[in-house]
């Protein structure tokens, strides 16, 4: 198949030193939602909260007993306007779809996976480093989680500022309101868990190390 002008377009698997296939891009999305569902799977069985719209997510699920993942889809929607604004239809695109599978894996994860008893600290710990671990396979494909996760990529692409320190100090901001509904020790191991996703991000993505699209 050619375009217009007669050259030959991409095939679905053909990709460049700087620049992601489609089958890339989809192999990107769904690994990091998968990655970031086990994570949120592990932080609600130990009833830990975290940062960001999962976070929100979270104080509105334990609050009202709604649907963590209607919640997380929902809460996400005001934030695809600016996604397409600054990065475009193809980025909206992959953020809606990451959005969109994650919510529905968070719904069905407690299914296949039956955590009996999990240490806190345990969950904070291993559920930070997965949350992160999926974002960056997300960020990597130019997507991100949504809400929050979009306006710090969008500073760090017009100020220079670290995706991951912004999306700390929203976290700290969503953290502040889980000392309304949790207890103290939960409280410091969600803290624990937004620490070392965020910190993990914070190293591990920079723009100018990882240039592919």
């Amino acid at each position: 198949m050619s375009d217009v002008a007669g050259r030959k377009l991409p095939k679905l698997w053909a990709s460049t030193p700087s620049r992601h296939s489609v089958l890339e891009d989809a192999q990107g999305v769904v690994a990091g939602s998968m990655l970031i569902s086990l994570g949120i799977t592990l932080f609600s069985s130990a009833g830990l909260l975290t940062g960001g719209t999962p976070g929100l997510s979270f104080l509105v699920h334990y609050s009202t007993d709604l649907s963590f993942g209607l919640i997380f889809f929902l809460i996400n929607l005001p934030f695809y306007y600016l996604a397409f604004r600054r990065f475009g239809l193809a980025f909206t695109v992959k953020t809606f779809c990451a959005i969109a599978l994650t919510a529905t894996l968070s719904e069905y994860m407690p299914q296949l996976f039956a955590f009996q008893s999990i240490n806190p600290i345990a969950a904070a710990m291993f559920g930070g480093l997965t949350v992160a671990a999926g974002m960056l396979a997300l960020f990597r494909h130019r997507a991100s989680l949504g809400g929050f996760g979009i306006l710090a990529l969008y500073l760090q692409d017009r100020l220079g500022w670290r995706a991951g320190f912004v999306q700390l100090g929203f976290d700290g901001m969503v953290l502040i309101g889980s000392f309304f509904i949790a207890t103290p020790p939960v409280i410091v191991c969600s803290i624990l868990g937004a620490l070392i996703m965020n910190l993990t991000l914070a190293i591990n993505h920079r723009n100018d190390r990882y240039i592919a699209i």
